[in-house]
């Protein structure tokens, strides 16, 4: 082709293979139906919130889970506030209470009066990078949002703080499904329509990150339903993950755990003799390789009760009892 032809006409777009057509339709034909599932199941949330004499709103999505008007959202959507407005994809506008919140999960339950249609919760420990998914809200009441993408990362930790109190969020899902204003406290689903996640903040230009639903945070559901809070058991320990020594490793069977960075004052394990600079192995008997194992392991069934923690010391393993007290 000589030069003067290069540029010289349009380029004419290439024949559509039957496959791609086929491709493109299934693709369609799965967030269409995740969406014709999921909409009438996803709530606006409307709240106002005094701040130093200032009245401020805000605004949200929320996933009902129950057919009684239990409905999850973000911790973030209605921090600061007690009640609120929520309005459905067919017009109904109904008020809500905050029935609990746990910011160091950014989950919360809010409940509505009457009947709601619930979603089905699914399991985000069975998602694959690479994976479909769809992010569901209802910024403006009367419409869905419906964005879809794919998992572009899992097993990250997202940092959340509540006062003096701090914890990771473990295993929350990336995705590059745009999250509009007004999605956070939405859905996040799979192609069955099972909601695997509640959307909580925009990580970067084209990612989202959404709390997962799993082993992990399902019990929170439960706890907020009916104690209004997550209960956790608290050590007052501040540490980091930390290679085991060669023949720890050897006895142990494993290469990591978590090192004692902090004590924290009159807490039970400074009461309880562990140092800074241990390793903490064990809790109760159970494993600890990170700061994770540990998060998982202070559930508020410990609290008041009599433990074993095993850490390494200079080389040797040390077995201390102490009892967890209420993380409040």
């Amino acid at each position: 082709m000589a030069l003067a032809e290069i540029g010289a006409g349009p380029l004419e777009a290439g024949p559509v293979e039957d496959d791609d057509v086929a491709v493109l339709d299934a693709y369609s034909a799965a967030v269409s139906a995740v969406a014709e599932a999921l909409i009438p199941s996803v709530a606006s949330l409307r709240v106002s919130r005094s701040m130093d004499g200032w009245s401020a709103g805000g605004s949200g999505s929320a996933v009902a889970f129950t057919p009684d008007g239990f409905l999850v959202t973000s911790a973030h959507v209605v921090a600061g506030a007690d009640r609120g407005t929520s309005t459905f994809v067919d017009g109904t506008e109904r008020g809500f209470r905050v029935v609990g919140r746990d910011p160091l999960s950014d989950l919360a339950v809010v409940r509505v009066d009457g009947d709601t249609p619930p979603a089905e919760l699914g399991d985000a420990a069975k998602l694959k990078v690479g994976q479909l998914v769809v992010a569901i809200g209802n910024p403006l009441g009367f419409s869905g949002s419906v964005t879809a993408g794919v998992v572009s990362a899992l097993g990250r930790s997202m940092g959340m703080r509540d006062g003096r109190s701090s914890r990771l969020v473990e295993n929350v899902i990336q995705t590059d499904a745009a999250l509009n204003p007004g999605n956070s406290g939405g859905a996040l689903a799979d192609s069955r329509g099972r909601v695997v996640g509640i959307n909580t903040a925009v990580a970067g230009i084209g990612l989202g990150l959404a709390v997962p639903i799993d082993a992990t945070t399902r019990p929170f559901l439960a706890s907020l339903m009916r104690d209004g809070r997550v209960r956790r058991a608290y050590l007052g320990v501040v540490g980091g993950t930390r290679p085991l020594p060669r023949p720890l490793a050897g006895t142990l069977g494993r290469g990591r755990a978590l090192e004692v960075v902090q004590l924290l004052e009159s807490s039970p394990a400074a009461g309880a003799g562990v140092r800074p600079g241990d390793l903490i192995v064990e809790l109760d008997g159970r494993p600890v390789e990170g700061v994770g194992d540990l998060q998982r392991l202070l559930v508020g069934e410990l609290v008041g009760r009599r433990v074993e923690l095993r850490v390494a010391r200079a080389g040797r393993l040390l077995a201390l009892e102490l009892t967890p007290t209420d993380l409040v």
